[in-house]
């Protein structure tokens, strides 16, 4: 039976050994699918899921990831990649499900409205926010929206790097919904930042605008699998409550 969120969440844990022994690979990708699901800024879905299921490719990863038993004992990986350089193809794909959601000929005024909003948001507002040249604009613009933010309240994150970590944001929560999902239905996954990024992406042959957010090991625990008991800062450490 698969589990609740809580128990998914509460079984979850970075898993470094898995056993040698073969997971589903159409269940890892509907897990994958659920990861598509998750909130994303914008709606932008700057993101991109690489499921290595190759052994080649799997060995090759491995020592891109610095032979680490949770890729080196992982009967599959995912990439998690982000594609910031895909915003205007995004963008536009959502002003074409708009068009095509409200595309009814006695549309009420409310919902008139509501599509002109929503479509000037991708027409107008995210090249606003998306557009750069070598940095250059998004220097500029973050400038001139602090000089407005002292008058107004507005919105700060216009510089290359902000739209970078809004990109990389959006990935996590993504993979979260991977991992939790993997976890519901008893299999094991481990998040990995250590990688050499650049073999990664050529053994996956990324374009150059792709960023690597992170890559996750896939499996069945190993008893010897979880490194030690789950540690916690204190809840009312970071807990607070205004």
């Amino acid at each position: 039976m698969e589990k609740t969120v809580s128990e998914a969440i509460a079984y979850r844990r970075s898993t470094r050994v898995y056993k040698d022994e073969s997971i589903d690979t159409e269940k890892v990708k509907q897990c994958l699918h659920n990861a598509s699901l998750a909130p994303t800024s914008s709606n932008l879905q700057l993101w991109e899921f690489y499921h290595i299921t190759s052994k080649d490719i799997l060995e090759k990863l491995a020592k891109a990831c610095f032979n680490q038993n949770a890729a080196k004992t992982a009967q599959q990986l995912v990439v998690v990649v982000t594609r910031k350089d895909l915003w205007r193809n995004r963008a536009q794909a959502n002003i074409n499900f708009l068009n095509k959601a409200f595309d009814k000929p006695d549309l009420e005024p409310r919902l008139v409205k509501r599509k002109k909003q929503a479509t000037d948001y991708y027409n107008k507002l995210i090249p606003t926010i998306y557009s750069d040249f070598l940095g250059i604009l998004g220097f500029i613009k973050y400038w001139i929206f602090q000089i407005v933010g002292l008058f107004r309240p507005i919105y700060r994150q216009t510089r290359q790097s902000d739209m970078r970590i809004v990109a990389h944001k959006s990935a996590g929560l993504a993979a979260q919904n991977f991992m939790i999902s993997m976890a519901a239905i008893g299999y094991d996954t481990c998040p990995m930042e250590g990688s050499d990024t650049l073999r990664v992406k050529q053994i996956l042959n990324l374009p150059r605008g792709a960023e690597i957010n992170m890559i996750i090991g896939c499996g069945i625990r190993d008893e010897k699998g979880i490194y030690g008991p789950r540690f916690r800062v204190p809840f009312e450490e970071v807990y607070f409550e205004r």
